[in-house]
């Protein structure tokens, strides 16, 4: 216990899903979590459940105007900022020929314009105290070529490429933070159980090591991103950490 004790942490979705499961993995670990949705009552609902201080904004990480009014609060709320979860997506079911540009643009404003602005507008906060960690929530679906998650996978292949750049750019600037990325596979959330036509039709995840195709539980990402979060992980920065059972080094 007490592996982020004393440390702020701001969750980006975090009203559910692996958002939710980062929240509470953080709280338990001491941190005091600021949980941010574009959905307020699920951010309230995770903050009052989870407790330690934690307080529940209204978000749209697409809007720059709302990240200033988001790190201002918690400014004024705390002091500082030390650890970011860049996690808020959505996903969208169509591949290269059945996307509009509409529907492609609104996937990357959340999860490109939304990760660029956190990272941004973060960065000065996390400067003003002690530094901190910067964890990015990408996918398998950058690594892979799957054609159904075309613009989501565009989406989270940009998240991989910016997450280095911020690495190096922290450490040639002299700035005490780290920035990496999380790539996890399937995982049982709503937003897969909305993908994979099954809503509120969630599977059981069965203990111990899982067999292959077996999507992993949400608290499975949680333990990787408190990791990341903690002192433990201060010589990891720049790097794609891959959560997913082995699917993308199968070579069939």
């Amino acid at each position: 216990m007490g592996r982020v004790s004393g440390k702020v942490a701001l969750v980006t979705g975090g009203g559910s899903g692996l958002g939710a499961a980062d929240c509470a993995a953080l709280a338990r670990e001491g941190a005091t979590v600021v949980v941010t949705d574009v959905n307020l009552a699920a951010a309230q609902a995770v903050a009052e459940r989870i407790g330690g201080g934690a307080i529940a904004l209204a978000h749209d990480v697409a809007s720059e105007d709302q990240w200033i009014a988001v790190l201002a609060e918690v400014e004024a709320r705390f002091g500082r900022l030390d650890v970011l979860v860049n996690n808020a997506g959505v996903v969208l079911s169509a591949d290269v020929e059945d996307t509009s540009l509409d529907r492609f643009r609104w996937v990357n404003g959340i999860m490109i314009d939304g990760v660029f602005l956190g990272m941004k507008h973060a960065i000065p906060l996390m400067n003003k105290g002690d530094g901190g960690s910067i964890i990015n929530m990408s996918s398998v679906g950058a690594l892979l070529g799957y054609p159904i998650f075309f613009a989501y996978s565009a989406a989270k292949g940009a998240v991989r490429s910016m997450t280095k750049s911020v690495a190096v750019m922290a450490q040639v600037k002299g700035y005490k933070i780290r920035c990496n990325s999380v790539h996890p596979g399937a995982i049982e959330t709503p937003m897969v159980q909305e993908a994979e036509g099954r809503i509120g039709q969630p599977k059981e995840i069965p203990a111990g090591v899982l067999p292959y195709g077996t999507p992993g539980h949400p608290d499975d990402v949680a333990a990787l991103v408190v990791f990341l979060a903690s002192d433990e992980s201060r010589f990891i920065t720049g790097a794609e950490l891959v959560i997913d059972n082995g699917v993308t080094i199968r070579p069939f």
